[in-house]
């Protein structure tokens, strides 16, 4: 029997396995993906069913209430009187009266330069002009007997002048050399010690007058609308931040500023601890005798965003089953000024509104939530904040 005859039975044998193996794993893999299939549409079916837990939050409601209107800027403080005492004459300090930090009075001596040369010049010259004073005398007397020229008597009198004049000078000199406070003050750190040549202008020490003292601001040329001399100030400053300053406006420049289209004002205020010091900044309100009314909400409300500032209303509506729910709706709102822990809003609410005042950063529009007040911190419109 031919070769080819016995293997053609067993090539078709193998041939129809091979299928059958083709046939089996694709029945197995067609199984997986079905199975697979099934659990995946299972998961987004219960994805989509599926609710996420409402967020916990604390609200406020918007209140309609009555601010004392006022302008808001930032001061610098500027003494009443201040100089930096200087030497008017070069000289070497012989005398120093005063302490850095010192309260001085008016005319009180500080500083003695040498003045010995003076001194003797000035006996010289108070000898010269009681010399001249006698010879004017005799002069006069010879006159009036027509027994000199009337030359001789222009003479005397101008030599008398001359040597007063020499002593004045002398006295004046004397006077620059003792340098004196020219007002009630505090004196800043001394620059000057004793053997020190100071020549002319040389600084000895900065002199402040501190009580009362000023506090210069600027605000917007609309301001002066409602600006006028008397209007209460009031400052704070961050070195001592439980601590006010209540005061006046004393000074309103003639002019606005061309570039900025500001005003320069001036406030003065009571300093009588000295703590406050020239130099220092600090937040002066110009309080308006009239009241306005306005729309608050706690600041913490407020999500700032380059497109537009938004808060988050709660209402309460029921769902697809009929349940009654707490859900958050993001509204923009127009922002005013800001107060202690209070914003006013200009535009975007209404009064009676109940908005998120803690968590709004965490929602998004539509979202659940329930409200916890109890965890809610406290809203002051003048908070004073601890170290604890």
């Amino acid at each position: 029997m031919p070769t080819d005859a016995l293997t053609l039975p067993q090539h078709r044998s193998n041939k129809r396995v091979w299928v059958f193996a083709i046939l089996g794993l694709a029945v197995v893999i067609i199984g997986l993906v079905g199975i697979k299939a099934g659990q995946i549409g299972k998961m987004i079916g219960a994805g989509k069913s599926m609710a996420p837990p409402p967020e916990a939050v604390t609200s406020a409601k918007v209140d309609a209430t009555e601010w004392a209107s006022s302008s808001a800027a930032i001061g610098t403080l500027v003494a009443v009187r201040g100089v930096t005492l200087a030497s008017e004459l070069p000289g070497l300090v012989r005398e120093i009266h005063f302490d850095s930090g010192a309260v001085v009075r008016r005319g009180d001596v500080l500083v003695k330069l040498d003045t010995s040369t003076e001194e003797a010049q000035l006996a010289s010259a108070r000898a010269d002009a009681e010399l001249a004073r006698v010879a004017l005398q005799r002069a006069r007397t010879l006159r009036r007997n027509n027994a000199n020229a009337e030359a001789d008597l222009d003479a005397a009198d101008a030599h008398a002048k001359q040597a007063d004049a020499a002593v004045a000078t002398l006295q004046a000199t004397l006077a620059k050399k003792t340098i004196r406070a020219p007002f009630d003050g505090r004196l800043a750190i001394r620059q000057v010690e004793l053997g020190q040549v100071l020549a002319a202008g040389t600084p000895v020490a900065s002199l402040q007058s501190v009580d009362p003292i000023h506090a210069d601001f600027w605000l917007p040329q609309q301001a002066l609308a409602e600006l006028s001399d008397g209007m209460k100030a009031r400052l704070h400053t961050d070195v001592f931040p439980q601590l006010s300053w209540d005061g006046f406006v004393t000074t309103i420049n003639s002019e606005v500023d061309v570039a900025t289209r500001n005003v320069r004002v001036r406030a003065t205020f009571p300093n009588t601890d000295g703590r406050l010091r020239p130099g220092m900044f600090g937040n002066v309100d110009v309080l308006s005798p009239d009241n306005r009314k306005v729309l608050v909400i706690p600041s913490t409300a407020v999500i700032y965003a380059p497109y537009g500032d938004s808060v988050f209303s709660i209402e309460e509506k029921k769902d697809a089953t009929g349940n009654l729910s707490t859900i958050a709706h993001q509204k923009f709102a127009r922002l005013g000024e800001h107060r202690g822990d209070l914003v006013a809003v200009v535009s975007g609410l209404e009064a009676g509104e109940t908005v998120v005042s803690n968590g709004a950063f965490k929602l998004r529009n539509g979202m659940a939530v329930v409200v916890k007040n109890n965890l809610a911190p406290s809203v002051e419109l003048a908070p004073t904040p601890t170290d604890k």
